[in-house]
């Protein structure tokens, strides 16, 4: 990795690292603090990921940059476990995803902005689970770290492409009372992918019921490709009480 670690500095861009570092919040107390930036942009990091892409996975040589301190370091490795994992799901080589799909479990606390979840989580954890038990969503979705609650719900979008959405639907209604507010949105936008990809109706069904009390942010974001008066109608349904006495966790803007 070290040829890899080399390339990715030569192609640092120190303002790019200060607009990224406020961009996901590495401000004391804010959910990014004390990560380090170097500058590189998404697309450049999937350029330089190509050569490794060919390669089984091995924990052994990315372990270091998964669990470094700088941002691109994780990025650009789940970048290459995203990708080996869609390739080896085809080819459903059982071997390298359970291994894939373990180092990633259990490294959770280094997958740690939503742009690194976002990412990995759909192929990783929601395509390795995809013909298998769901049960690890149920535990991830109640874990204390905010990450592996978002991976629950972001990975649940996985399983629209067969058109599956009670699990989604379920981890949904597990994480309306949380208050941060990185869950809101990752709730909001999973509802809105389930209707957009799978069934309009059934996210209006979930809305009737919920909407009075989810999180408004959540809302918003569920109700997104429904026309004018349709988002109007949700967006003033009378407030309940439970919508203001969430328990647990605190609310956090990105």
């Amino acid at each position: 990795m070290d040829d890899l670690v080399r390339a990715m500095n030569a192609a640092a861009s120190p303002e790019n690292a200060r607009a990224l570092a406020r961009y996901f919040k590495v401000a004391p107390g804010s959910y990014g603090e004390g990560d380090i930036f170097l500058g590189l942009k998404l697309g450049e990091l999937r350029q330089l990921a190509k050569p490794y892409l060919n390669s089984p996975f091995q924990p052994d040589q990315w372990l270091r940059m998964l669990r470094s301190p700088i941002h691109e370091h994780r990025l650009i490795t789940l970048v290459v476990m995203s990708e080996r994992a869609k390739k080896i799901a085809k080819r459903r080589d059982e071997d390298e995803f359970r291994l894939i799909y373990d180092t990633y479990l259990g490294n959770t606390s280094y997958v740690n902005n939503w742009d690194l979840v976002d990412i990995s989580c759909g192929p990783i954890v929601g395509g390795y689970l995809l013909d298998r038990d769901r049960s690890p969503l149920y535990e991830l979705v109640r874990s204390d770290l905010l990450w592996e609650r978002r991976i629950a719900m972001v990975g649940s979008q996985r399983f629209l492409r067969r058109g599956e959405t009670s699990d989604l639907y379920r981890l949904a209604v597990i994480l309306l009372p949380d208050r941060h507010d990185l869950i809101h949105k990752a709730v909001g936008w999973s509802l809105r992918e389930a209707g957009k990809k799978v069934d309009a109706d059934e996210l209006r069904r979930f809305l009737d019921q919920y909407a009075a009390t989810m999180p408004r942010t959540a809302l918003r974001y569920a109700i997104e490709h429904f026309d004018a008066a349709e988002r109007q109608h949700y967006l003033t349904l009378p407030r309940t009480p439970a919508a203001s006495a969430r328990r647990g966790r605190t609310s956090q803007s990105c």
